[in-house]
């Protein structure tokens, strides 16, 4: 009998435990998802305050260019010209994935956006925990080039990688 008593509150203990850590990734997911599409918004809204306290101090942002990585202060110093202006810039998300690593403290994700601009583009990077919550450490944006054009585009690459 003490057995059975035993396994049933083993069987209770990690009930407890699997939902408990199902609640905290639905959480964690929540709030990461709240952060990229803050960001987005914040961009879309020419708001620079808002847009770069969602990176980390030491956030790194890829650009679509080769030449395009800046610290959060060069990039700082790139946005906020544009928005000072009231130029922002919309990047609507249609597809998210987000993956937990390091016990919920590190996540990293990938999206498929829509720019008016630019049609669509990718979206990846590593976002942090900190005890001001989710911030971004990294973002990349890409535009995902389709297979049926790629030896041409990167025929096109090429040529004016040699040009300069």
């Amino acid at each position: 009998m003490n057995k059975l008593f035993l396994l049933a509150k083993i069987v209770a203990c990690a009930l407890v435990l699997s939902v408990w850590s199902f609640s905290s990734f639905a959480d964690d997911k929540a709030s990461i998802e709240n952060v990229l599409n803050s960001f987005h918004q914040a961009a879309a809204d020419a708001e620079a305050t808002p847009y770069f306290a969602l990176l980390s101090q030491d956030s790194v942002f890829l650009g679509t260019d080769a030449t395009e990585r800046w610290s959060k202060e060069e990039f700082k110093a790139f946005v906020v010209p544009y928005f000072s202006k009231g130029q922002g810039w919309l990047y609507t998300p249609m597809q998210r994935n987000i993956s937990l690593i390091e016990k919920g403290q590190v996540a990293f994700f990938d999206e498929l956006l829509k720019s008016q601009s630019y049609g669509t583009c990718r979206g990846t990077g590593v976002l942090i925990k900190t005890q001001q919550g989710w911030k971004i450490a990294q973002y990349n944006l890409s535009i995902p080039m389709p297979n049926g054009i790629a030896q041409a585009l990167v025929k096109q690459i090429k040529a004016l990688e040699q040009s300069k």
